[in-house]
């Protein structure tokens, strides 16, 4: 078996401009699988050149914890070095990891929808040493629960006037109308949440705040 694993660490570690990989090929290796293979050859020489030019890149490499951060984070830059010898491919186009995106510019906030329905939207939300605009408060017509994945941030909240600090498992919820803002989240790499919104239909349960 052939295997080519590596952590962050390793790539750093590489001073070559390009990763030359030699082996002796079994006389019946299946040609499918040695395609692959090359394939995947080809995969890491091209990704490894694009940390020379991409600076960025490396840094967001370093940060990976083990093997899998590298292939997740590898995908999303559309280099595909996971596959191992032999093994099928079964990748999905609808995978995907909540805490392998790119952190937000310095100072900013994105959103991104993870799914919807009629009356409700679950929202990863990547904050990165942002805060609300002096003077800006939410208040939304829709209830809110969030929880934090990665980081950590400070909240405001008014009627009655609460500053709630959140770390990562920590859970919050907002009902309709509640008067909040952000006061602060991570600088680099970021805070990273996970918020769910909906608007509450006629008979249902009335929500209560949770901290």
């Amino acid at each position: 078996m052939i295997s080519v694993c590596l952590g962050a660490s390793d790539w750093l570690d590489l001073n070559l401009r390009v990763v030359r990989i030699t082996t002796v090929v079994p006389d019946l290796m299946a040609e499918e699988d040695l395609q692959r293979f090359l394939l995947k050859v080809q995969q890491l020489n091209a990704l490894v050149s694009s940390l020379d030019a991409d600076p960025e890149r490396r840094r967001q490499l370093a940060a990976c914890s083990d093997h899998n951060a590298v292939v997740q984070l590898a995908r999303s830059w559309g280099y595909s070095i996971g596959r191992r010898w032999g093994e099928p491919n079964v990748e999905s186009p609808l995978r995907s990891n909540l805490l392998m995106e790119a952190p937000s510019a310095s100072a900013q906030e994105t959103e991104e929808e993870l799914c919807s329905g009629r009356d409700w939207r679950l929202m990863r939300i990547s904050s990165n040493g942002s805060r609300s605009p002096d003077g800006f408060w939410y208040q939304q017509q829709e209830h809110e629960w969030l929880t934090l994945l990665k980081g950590s941030a400070r909240l405001r909240l008014e009627d009655p006037e609460e500053w709630i600090e959140l770390s990562v498992g920590d859970q919050l919820m907002l009902p309709a109308g509640r008067r909040h803002r952000l006061e602060r989240t991570d600088s680099d790499p970021g805070t990273v949440w996970l918020a769910l919104y909906w608007n509450e239909s006629p008979g249902e349960h009335q929500v209560h705040s949770i901290v």
